[in-house]
């Protein structure tokens, strides 16, 4: 199996695995293409291919993340675990040093050599190039997603930047709020890589590069989104998620590159210390994050291929697709997880916790006050660290398992003794929290006391069926059950 090259291969694997529907009938960019998907994504339906885009040639596709088989599809595996381990051994080759370690990691280089990008002169993405007083982003079908939205945003964009001193890539996922013809805003929260490096322009005195790929092969597009080291160019990853090298053509008037499959380029830069007001926008938290002032995008190329297509994604109440593209992370960086922490069993991010608002964690529990440590710990994991609430359960708790999770939260806990309250980094999109991106955050212990922990009672046994028991009714639970569903 293999993963697709480009974004118009995917949606042909797609329509192959009756993985996409396509709208014929017109809709409009501003309300309802997000309305259509919003109902089609809570009903875990299809991804969607919008044929007619009102005021617009170009055709919209949303949704394509939306479900664990078509981001398996996308990757080019059959099932997500199958890429976890694997994906281990990418980031640990980073962590060699020396010439020992090199020697070592010889032959898995030779295995993964394949992976670094690969430089072309001529491109699909630049079929059609726009400078100029030709440069004019409303003539992409951009949408305007909910009522009180400050504007059209662009949703599913890999923000491409290089650090100023280092020219260390990153391509990261940024929302874009259309100001007008040539400008946007750049939501650099200020934790992101995007920020760091416009930062250090700024101490510079110097504008900063920035290109946006929209539509490159999907293993960019999740790659901009995975929550990877800061030195780790993510078309590194994704090279090594869809097992060929993505290629690379230089900009048009900027010094950077981009994905040759892209669908639309937009090359610019953003000014040291020029800020606007960007929002509010309907937020995956299902809330609206408020105005508040955003670096300034300026777009000064744009390029795209001849029958480009916009993709876009939708976010509000869960569950949306970025629902399931957390989840894929989940899965997949575990293993890096039980790396760092090795009593971690399993970790689960509720799509009710919109992905930093609840962890439900499993650990073989050894020593007394180990849940507290593993929730240090956790919040000291690169995007863990906004994580509010961490329940920590002992290795036997099935943490996927939401009502059983529940079930020995309410049964395991104390309030005075087991919650562990801290202050520190929040999620820029909190509300909740007193000030933007400081607040306070919970570890909740569920697992079973020791004396040590200040219980001084005996902890009452479970009331289990024996082994015995279960197997004999085995034998007879089929007719068992065969008639209850007569009854119904």
């Amino acid at each position: 199996m293999r993963a697709p090259n480009s974004l118009l291969e995917f949606i042909k694997i797609l329509d192959k695995e009756g993985e996409i529907l396509r709208i014929k009938d017109e809709v409009s960019p501003e309300l309802e293409i997000t309305e259509i998907t919003d109902r089609v994504v809570k009903r875990k339906g299809q991804a969607l291919l919008f044929e007619r885009v009102k005021g617009h040639k170009i055709p919209v596709v949303t949704n394509l993340f939306g479900s664990y088989k078509r981001i398996a599809l996308a990757l080019g595996v059959k099932d997500l675990e199958d890429l976890s381990e694997r994906i281990l051994q990418f980031l640990e080759i980073k962590q060699f040093e020396g010439l020992l370690g090199k020697l070592k990691v010889l032959p898995r280089l030779w295995e993964l050599k394949n992976i670094f990008p690969r430089y072309v002169d001529r491109a699909p993405c630049q079929e059609v190039v726009l400078m100029g007083r030709d440069v004019d982003l409303f003539k992409l079908p951009i949408l305007k997603c909910w009522p009180d939205d400050g504007g059209p945003y662009i949703t599913l964009p890999c923000v491409i930047t290089k650090d100023p001193e280092t020219e260390i890539r990153n391509v990261g996922m940024y929302r874009l709020q259309v100001f007008d013809s040539q400008t946007t805003g750049m939501h650099w929260q200020i934790h992101k890589v995007g920020a760091k490096h416009y930062r250090k322009a700024e101490a510079l005195g110097q504008r900063l590069p920035v290109a946006v790929a929209l539509g490159p092969e999907p293993a960019v597009i999740y790659s901009a989104t995975a929550p990877l080291p800061e030195d780790i160019d993510e078309f590194l990853l994704a090279g090594f998620l869809k097992g060929s090298p993505v290629e690379l053509v230089k900009c048009v008037t900027i010094p950077l590159e981009v994905p040759a499959q892209s669908q639309i380029v937009l090359e610019g830069y953003v000014e040291p210390f020029e800020r606007r007001i960007e929002g509010p926008f309907g937020d995956h938290t299902g809330f609206y994050t408020p105005p508040e002032p955003y670096p300034v995008f300026h777009v000064q190329c744009i390029t795209m291929q001849k029958e480009a297509i916009y993709p876009a994604t939708i976010v509000g109440k869960p569950p949306q697709e970025d629902c399931y593209l957390g989840k894929a992370t989940e899965r997949l960086f575990l293993p890096i997880i039980k790396k760092i922490l090795p009593e971690v069993i399993d970790i689960n991010l509720p799509w009710e916790g919109v992905f930093h608002n609840l962890a439900l964690v499993s650990i073989d529990k050894r020593y007394p006050g180990q849940a507290f440590k593993v929730a240090s710990a956790i919040w000291g994991l690169g995007q863990l660290m906004f994580t509010k609430i961490v329940v920590i359960f002992d290795k036997e708790v099935n943490v996927q398992d939401t009502k059983e999770a529940l079930f020995y939260l309410c049964a395991n806990v104390d309030p005075a003794r087991d919650i562990m309250i801290v202050k520190g980094p929040v999620d820029v999109l909190d509300h909740a929290s007193p000030e933007v991106g400081f607040g306070s955050k919970m570890c909740i212990d569920a697992t079973k006391k020791w004396k040590e922990e200040g219980y001084n009672r005996n902890w009452p046994k479970e009331a289990v069926m024996t082994e015995d028991v279960k197997k004999r009714i085995s034998s007879i639970w089929r007719k068992i059950e065969s008639q209850l569903k007569r009854g119904k």
